[in-house]
């Protein structure tokens, strides 16, 4: 440990503090290289580092990168840390010079170093996921534009409505996530190396600007007291997206499940992404649209970390802070599996145009009954009650043409597919970074 003194500490203490830390820094790794490689670049430039010294460090850089990219390197429980592993191969390939690499930088800005620098690349691969699902909920919308189905409320049968405008609910949602997902990522996109642990470094004069720049932030946090009070809140920024977009994996997960049963029959799902019964053998469980609706769930507990774990705690660094790294990390990948699982499924979801249409009965169309009296100069309170009556009389209703009374984009037969396609392609640019 780069910390340790002359005193053994014992194994069960090194375990504790450690906790799962080493599982998640292994994934930190070839950040911690990319956060090292822009502090190196800074020191250089005020004249720590020798032009020759930043060559070979970069050098060096380039293949523990590789490495660990790799799994070739990874962190173990007695290393505690990335940073260890890290300043270790250095040292092991540079001696004197991979020693410099820590001056004027501490573990505490380091780690949240390589943490945003990890963040805001898998946001965008979350991101860029939500896009292409959006698109695939696009692509469906057109296919089942016209096809008609029972629109419920209150789990009952209540108008109208088609498996396309059902898609398009989603893909319009998941713009909002996009934007969640972005405002997430300008929040975190803001570099905290320089402030050490929490008070600055005396003598130097540290270029931060240029080492942001260099590592692709967009800013600092120029105040270095700010950077530990931020840890744990400019996560949770991203998190709250993470919940966001799990919400509407969830919805959607819940329909489909429902939509599956026999007393719907709206879709058959892929039974690849089913499982059977250990003791039923007709049954096809849709286990995983069931752990995706869970998954919501999850995040939501690894975020109530991060709401309640920096709160009522004084100013500065705490070891208690070290929890919000994993959980964090821990809320994107169930985020990046559910996503993940949801955009493979989708395109084998077979939607039964004839049983939806089966179920679509008479009585849904009071509703235009009403309406047609409306626009036949009735007021409305006076039409609703004749309508009212007349339900049980609404037979063989033409659902093709029952369509087309629908005038408003956005409705049951007038999707507006191409404005949410041009909505998700905004977010093209900064999702390819």
């Amino acid at each position: 440990m780069l910390w340790k003194k002359d005193t053994d500490v014992a194994a069960w203490v090194t375990r504790f503090t450690v906790g799962e830390d080493y599982r998640w820094d292994t994934k930190l790794l070839p950040y911690d290289v990319d956060g090292t490689r822009g502090h190196a670049r800074g020191l250089a430039r005020i004249g720590i580092l020798t032009g020759d010294e930043l060559t070979a460090i970069e050098q060096a850089l380039d293949d523990i990168r590789r490495l660990a990219v790799d799994g070739e390197l990874v962190v173990r429980l007695e290393d505690e840390d990335c940073h260890t592993v890290l300043e270790g191969e250095l040292v092991k390939r540079l001696g004197d010079t991979g020693k410099r690499i820590h001056t004027g930088r501490s573990r505490n800005d380091q780690v949240l170093t390589a943490l945003r620098l990890y963040i805001k690349d898998r946001v965008r691969e979350v991101a860029s996921g939500a896009a292409d699902l959006a698109l695939s909920l696009c692509d469906l919308g057109d296919r089942h534009a016209r096809s008609i189905m029972p629109g419920y409320t209150h789990l009952q049968r209540a108008m109208p409505t088609t498996a396309g405008l059902w898609a398009m609910g989603y893909a319009e949602l998941l713009v909002s996530d996009l934007a969640a997902l972005k405002s997430g990522f300008d929040q975190i996109d803001t570099s905290p190396l320089g402030s050490a642990a929490g008070y600055g470094v005396p003598y130097l004069d540290l270029p931060r600007a240029f080492t942001a720049e260099a590592m692709g932030f967009s800013t600092i946090q120029t105040h270095v007291t700010a950077v530990q009070l931020s840890r744990g809140k400019l996560e949770l920024h991203v998190v709250h997206a993470f919940v966001q977009l799990a919400a509407t994996l969830n919805r959607m997960a819940s329909d489909l499940v429902l939509y599956n049963t026999a007393e719907f029959a709206f879709v058959k799902l892929p039974a690849a992404f089913c499982t059977g019964s250990s003791i039923m053998p007709q049954k096809q469980n849709p286990d995983v649209l069931e752990l995706i609706r869970a998954s919501y769930h999850r995040i939501i507990a690894e975020m109530q970390v991060l709401l309640t774990l920096p709160a009522n705690m004084p100013s500065g660094y705490h070891r208690d802070l070290q929890l919000t790294k994993e959980a964090t990390m821990r809320s994107e990948a169930v985020t990046a599996d559910a996503l993940d699982a949801m955009r493979q499924l989708l395109p084998g979801v077979e939607f039964d145009v004839d049983a939806m249409r089966r179920a679509t009965s008479s009585e849904l169309f009071a509703t235009a009954a009403a309406l047609e009296k409306v626009a036949a100069g009735m007021p409305f309170r006076d039409a609703y009650r004749e309508a009212a009556k007349e339900v049980s009389q609404l037979r063989d209703i033409d659902l093709d043409r029952a369509l087309d009374a629908y005038r408003t984009a956005g409705f049951p037969g007038r999707l507006a597919t191409e404005a949410v396609r041009t909505q998700i392609n905004q977010f093209t640019s900064w999702v390819a970074g």
